[in-house]
Formats: C-alpha cells, sequence, structure tokens
C-alpha cells in the first residue's frame, strides 16, 4: 500500500482545492458551499519521485449534531486513522477560529506527523499574516495558495521527506473497476459498506448523501477491485443546483472510467425510466453491466416474483436480454458477493478473443441457415469477420454494400454470436465496411 497524506481542516478552508493540486487534476468536486465533500475522496500523487494516496475530506465541526455532519465527522476520523500524515489547512484570511482549535485537539490525541498549510496566501501581505498559526503548536507550516498553486511545491518537497520509506513488493496492478450507479437512496453505499465489512462511506436515509464518486479497495476470492460509490443521478431537469450538476457529470465520468456498471435498482420502487438510462448510458460508453435489485427482502415474494420483475426489466430494454439480473439486500447482505462474482464473469466476456477462424465458420453457418436478402437486384455477401478489439470486444464485417444491410438482419446475427459465444453484461459492436 502506497504511504497516506489525510487532508483536514474545517469547512470552507480550500481543502479540496488543495487536493486537486496536489494530484494535478480536477478530482474533488470544488464549490464555495461548505459540505460539499462528505466521504473520504481518495487520489494518487506523484513528487520527487515517491508515489502516496492523498484523502481529502469534508469540514470538520465538532458540535453540530445533524445525521450528515455527524457522518462527516466520523469519516474525518477514519482518514485521520488511515493517515501517515496529516495536512491540516487553515484559512490566512479568516485567522484561527474556534473550529480550528477543535481540529488541533482531535490532532493532538492522535500522535501523527502535522503539517500546517496556511491556505490563501496568494501574495507577500498574506503569507506574512501566516505565523500567527504557529500558536496552534505546528512546527510544519507552508504559506500556501492552492488556487495559483504558490507555496505547493515547497509543500510537497516537506511532505515527501516525511513520507515512511516505501514497502518492499510487486508493482501495483490496475485493478478492474466497477462503478455502482443508481438514483438516489437506493444502496448503493450501504451495498459497498456490507462488501467492505466497514464504514467507508457514508450511509443514512437522506437521498444525495454522496455528491461525489469515491474509490474503495476490496479484495474478495484472492482478487482485488475498486469499487467506486457514486453520487444518486437524478433527471437533468431535476438538479436544483451546480452541486448536484457536478456530482452528476462526476458520476457520468465514472461510468466512462469503468469496466462494469453495476446499476442499483430500489426493487419496492420498480424499475424506472431513469434506471433505463442509466443502462442505456453504460451500454453506450460499451461498459460492462450488472443489473442489482437491492431491498429484495422488502418485496413481497410468490413462485414466480422475480422471473416477473426481470421480465418486466426485459420489456423496457429488449435489446439489453444479455444483461444479469442479480436480487440482493444490501441490509441483510442476501446475495452481494454474487454481484461480484457475476462481475467477474462478465470480466472475463469482455476479455473474449474469439480466432478469425471460428467467426468464418459461425458466419457461414448463420448465413446458411438464413441467407442474406437482396438490395438493388444484388444479393448481399458478407466474405469474412474478424474480431479487431477486446475490452470492449468488436467485430468488423466485410461486405458487398454494407449501407443495404437491414438492421433486422444485424439484429440477427448479434443474437446468433451471443447465443454462440454468450458476451455476458457485455454490449457488442459489429461494424460492416466494403470488401
Amino acid at each position: 500500500m502506497l504511504p497516506v497524506v489525510a487532508i483536514v481542516g474545517r469547512p470552507n478552508v480550500g481543502k479540496s482545492t488543495l487536493f486537486n493540486r496536489l494530484l494535478g487534476e480536477r478530482q474533488a468536486i470544488v464549490h464555495n458551499e461548505s459540505g460539499v465533500t462528505r466521504d473520504r475522496h481518495y487520489g494518487e500523487s506523484f513528487w520527487n519521485g515517491r508515489d502516496f494516496t492523498v484523502i481529502d475530506t469534508g469540514g470538520y465541526l465538532p458540535d453540530k449534531g445533524d445525521a450528515i455532519v455527524k457522518g462527516i465527522r466520523h469519516q474525518v476520523e477514519l482518514a485521520i486513522r488511515e493517515a501517515d500524515i496529516i495536512l491540516f489547512v487553515v484559512d490566512v484570511m479568516q485567522g484561527i477560529t474556534t473550529e480550528d482549535d477543535a481540529v488541533t485537539d482531535l490532532l493532538r490525541k492522535q500522535k501523527k506527523p502535522v503539517v500546517l498549510a496556511v491556505n490563501k496566501s496568494d501574495d507577500s501581505n498574506k503569507a506574512m499574516l501566516a505565523p500567527e498559526f504557529y500558536r496552534l503548536g505546528f512546527d510544519d507550516l507552508f504559506p500556501v495558495s492552492a488556487l495559483s498553486g504558490t507555496g505547493t511545491g515547497e509543500l510537497l518537497d516537506r511532505l515527501v521527506e516525511m513520507l515512511p520509506e516505501p514497502e518492499t513488493g510487486s508493482e501495483s496492478e490496475k485493478w478492474p473497476k466497477l462503478a455502482v450507479i443508481g438514483r438516489p437512496n437506493v444502496g448503493k453505499s450501504s451495498f459497498i459498506n456490507a462488501l467492505l465489512k466497514d464504514e467507508r462511506c457514508i450511509v443514512t436515509d437522506i437521498a444525495g448523501t454522496t455528491r461525489d464518486s469515491v474509490n474503495s479497495l476490496l479484495e474478495y476470492n484472492g482478487k482485488t477491485y475498486t469499487l467506486v460509490d457514486t453520487a444518486g443521478l437524478r433527471k437533468r431537469s431535476r438538479v436544483q443546483d451546480n452541486i448536484e450538476f457536478y456530482s452528476l457529470v462526476r458520476t457520468e465520468k465514472s461510468i466512462r472510467e469503468c469496466d462494469i456498471a453495476i446499476i442499483m435498482v430500489d426493487a419496492s420502487q420498480g424499475f424506472h425510466v431513469q434506471d433505463v438510462r442509466l443502462l442505456r448510458q453504460a451500454e453506450q460508453f460499451n461498459k460492462g453491466m450488472i443489473i442489482a435489485l437491492n431491498k429484495w427482502d422488502l418485496i413481497e415474494k410468490e413462485t414466480n416474483t422475480a422471473k416477473e420483475f426481470m421480465e418486466t426489466i426485459y420489456r423496457k430494454v429488449p435489446n439489453l436480454k444479455y444483461v444479469p439480473v442479480i436480487t440482493i439486500s444490501a441490509m441483510s447482505g442476501q446475495r452481494i458477493h454474487r454481484v461480484i462474482d457475476e462481475a467477474d464473469e462478465v470480466l472475463e466476456h469482455r476479455e473474449k478473443k474469439i480466432s478469425t477462424s471460428e467467426l468464418n465458420r459461425f458466419l457461414k453457418e448463420i448465413t446458411d441457415q438464413r441467407p442474406l436478402p437482396y438490395a438493388r437486384g444484388h444479393q448481399l455477401t458478407i466474405k469474412y469477420v474478424t474480431q479487431v478489439k477486446h475490452r470492449p470486444p468488436v467485430f468488423v464485417f466485410f461486405m458487398n454494400m454494407p449501407r443495404e444491410l437491414p438492421a433486422n438482419y444485424r439484429r440477427y446475427i448479434e443474437n446468433q454470436l451471443r447465443m454462440r459465444f454468450e458476451f455476458k453484461g457485455v454490449p457488442v459492436t459489429m461494424v460492416f465496411k466494403d470488401k
């Protein structure tokens, strides 16, 4: 595991802006409203030949008591426990506040190295105010501007000096990325917590608790996966503010970057238009797909309840019948590991490579079984087919007059392709080109 630097501080001091600066990319949502960062947000930074993990946390408030603030406070405490170094961010323009004192008291109990970043020191006049913060009792103090980057080089130099020595071991590999997506309050965070057996994400019954995408590592059956918890997607017309819009953008980015999209559906509420849109989006980006029907323990069941629910789904998305559907309960843990087993299968199918000779034997069989139609007085003929890509699979068919091939025959080829080679949960791309 890489060494860990946790960024902490009271709300609205620029922690997420500094997190983005240290990573060199805009990963965290940045907004001038306090409470935007709620869960721990992880990223990797590289400086002076060292890789390390950076954790962005929500603003720490010691006394306020609603569910989300309590959840943020708990997340900050967990991040501090995980960290090798604490990066304590304060605001030079605000001076030392009672909330800064509360964070200081928390950090003193941890007995871990602390570096103080006095943020918003955009010029020399503001930087001259930074020494006031020595009163908090930390020796390593750096005036910085997360927005412009001023002073962050010196800050990174010091952080890297303080990092523990790297552990020897094999080079890290790219773990398969499983993004859990769905409408608000369908149980995405509860599902991930149940898998991790850890309070890695804040879970409440308030819709919209997760505003950003959060990564966790899951080790299961000797394999490692990256789990991505995402904000609940609403219709764009229902997006109320900028933060929700940015959350939506981040969730869509998570879909683009994942290997498998696990579409979480609240079985007690049925299969909605928004669920269909998520499936279509995952299909558009050629991602592996699994539908997880959560809260199945709340459904009154008869003999064919699960079968009827699946038929309802497939009626709404008839061309996505290849997507597996699993009934689960994140609350009780019922069948949650089956989702990972299924994801493993979908990953294998996404990696599948079929030889050109096997494909062409298949092509001859299906065209003999159902000959190609005529177009403009000529019979359409497909000369040969080859797989040009995997992850996701792409097949190129070389033929005469490819533009004349009817849509129903294309569907026939895809259906036969799936019957022969399966491709469970995986969109298949077929390209028809002039021979």
